[in-house]
């Protein structure tokens, strides 16, 4: 039974490792180019609760079981933190009425 707790641990963090390299790519790309263009607001904030979602249901799992936090807890919530960052620079950078008019 360990065993499966283990490897489903590490498949989770796989997951988020893969998904998490995405976010500091997109963050540099807009820095870069200061345009949202091809970015959802909608989108960015799906994902940010789903992370922050799973960072709480790992709380609550180790907080019911009386067990420390596993260690994929950190990483969604650096991925939540990395999203956050992208929505920021989104608001940032986004096309807004005034400017499009001064072209």
């Amino acid at each position: 039974m360990l065993a499966q707790i283990m490897s489903a641990q590490f498949f989770e963090g796989a997951m988020l490792i893969c998904f998490g390299v995405s976010w500091p790519v997109a963050i540099l790309k807009t820095l870069r180019t200061r345009r949202t263009e091809g970015k959802s607001l909608a989108f960015l904030a799906l994902i940010f609760v789903g992370y922050l979602s799973g960072t709480a249901a790992k709380f609550v799992r180790a907080a019911g079981a009386w067990q420390t936090l596993e260690a994929v807890t950190a990483l969604y919530a650096l991925n939540a933190i990395l999203v956050a960052a992208d929505i920021l620079l989104f608001l940032r950078f986004r096309p807004s009425p005034c400017r499009e008019q001064l072209r």
